[in-house]
C-alpha cells in the first residue's frame, strides 16, 4: 500500500472536468485507490466520478491519495503528474 499528500493547484479546484479525468487515469490501473480529504477524512473512490465529486475540493484542499494492489506505484506516479499540472489548466 502506498500514500501519496496531494495538494489540489489550479484556480478550480477538483471539478467536474478535472474529476473526470482523474476517474478515466484511475480506471486504467488494477490496485484500489481512494483519495481521502485531509481537513474532513472524507472518503472517495477515485475510480467514480461522483464519490470523487462529493469531496467538493477546491484550490489549496490538500487530499491524501492511497492505492493498494499491483500496479499502485505506476497509478500513484501518474496521479501524481495529473495533480502536478492542475489537470492542464495551469
Amino acid at each position: 500500500m502506498l500514500e501519496m499528500p496531494l495538494p489540489i493547484v489550479n484556480t478550480l479546484g477538483l471539478h467536474a472536468r478535472a474529476a473526470a479525468q482523474l476517474v478515466r487515469l484511475a480506471a486504467t490501473f488494477q490496485c484500489s485507490l481512494t483519495l481521502v480529504r485531509e481537513d474532513t477524512g472524507l472518503r472517495a473512490n477515485a475510480k467514480s466520478i461522483l464519490s470523487v465529486l462529493h469531496l467538493a475540493a477546491s484550490s489549496g484542499t490538500r487530499i491524501r491519495l492511497v492505492a493498494d494492489g499491483e500496479d499502485e506505484a505506476e497509478a500513484v506516479a501518474a496521479i501524481i503528474d495529473l495533480f502536478s499540472r492542475g489537470f492542464g489548466e495551469l
